[in-house]
């Protein structure tokens, strides 16, 4: 599993976790060849006191879920006699106390754990285990396919039918947002940004700001290689409305080229 897909995979179920539960920081751990889980995944206010702090096989609740292969729920970690007590000024430091930590498990291995925490002692029942799991068990098959993936991409010529089936994900999006800008009517409209907008990723980071939908439309045509008069032509603007918009969408991106603008709005899931 390559870092920087798990990276970006766990950063997104984190983000989920604390929507789907409201807990004050829901936080993730690899679990390292030596067993021992690595503190480095946080979502929600915390002052660092656990990043990066590897926990010991089958110690703190951590340790111990990653050595059980099992969801373990704490009601109250400083009191709790089911686990050992050894990180207890770590989650002191952040003011932790209700806790609920799941393995992630890909190909009979757990690669990790998810974990959410409340900032006060409380009874976590079975609505918050079963989000945080629900959330672990989506980010298995996420995983799984991404590590099959890269198994298969070994093949250069998967890697290239690959590269192909991408660049044709990218430009039946600009051709629907060119063809949703050409309607009239508002329904069929509508239906053709909700066909283009399946082909985003979900998982991609948040972006610092949104791109309004006209911006979308043209750096998605840009990141086609097309000009700035072959992008009028397609969404039916002058040269220079086009102009507008790509630097008013670099500026929001922070990008000081069209290239850099088009990585900046994929990576942040704006465009495919």
């Amino acid at each position: 599993m390559t870092q920087v897909p798990l990276e970006r995979q766990i950063a997104a179920t984190l983000r989920r976790v604390r929507r789907a539960t409201g807990v004050s920081l829901a936080f993730a751990g690899e679990v390292l060849d030596s067993r021992q889980v690595r503190l480095s995944f946080f979502d929600g206010p915390n002052v660092g006191a656990m990043r990066g702090v590897e926990l010991r096989p089958g110690h703190g609740l951590g340790g111990k879920v990653a050595a059980l292969s099992r969801t373990i729920a704490l009601n109250d970690y400083l009191a709790t006699p089911l686990i050992t007590h050894h990180y207890d000024r770590l989650i002191s430091a952040e003011g932790l106390r209700a806790m609920v930590a799941t393995p992630v498990i890909v190909e009979r291995a757990t690669v990790a754990v998810v974990y959410g925490a409340f900032r006060d002692t409380q009874v976590i029942g079975d609505r918050i285990q079963d989000a945080v799991t629900a959330e672990a068990r989506a980010l298995e098959q996420r995983l799984a396919v991404a590590a099959a993936t890269e198994n298969t991409l070994a093949d250069p010529a998967d890697a290239c039918e690959a590269h192909r089936l991408r660049e044709r994900i990218r430009d039946t999006y600009s051709d629907l947002r060119a063809l949703a800008a050409r309607t009239d009517d508002p329904e069929t409209r509508a239906a053709i940004l909700r066909a283009g907008r399946r082909l985003l990723d979900d998982d991609a980071e948040p972006p610092p700001v949104m791109l309004t939908p006209r911006e979308c439309d043209i750096v998605a045509h840009a990141a086609r290689g097309l000009s700035n008069r072959r992008i009028g032509e397609a969404l039916g603007l002058t040269t220079g409305t086009v102009k507008s918009y790509m630097k008013s969408a670099m500026n929001k991106l922070g990008a000081s080229t069209r290239h850099e603008a088009v990585i900046s709005a994929r990576r942040t899931g704006q465009i495919p």
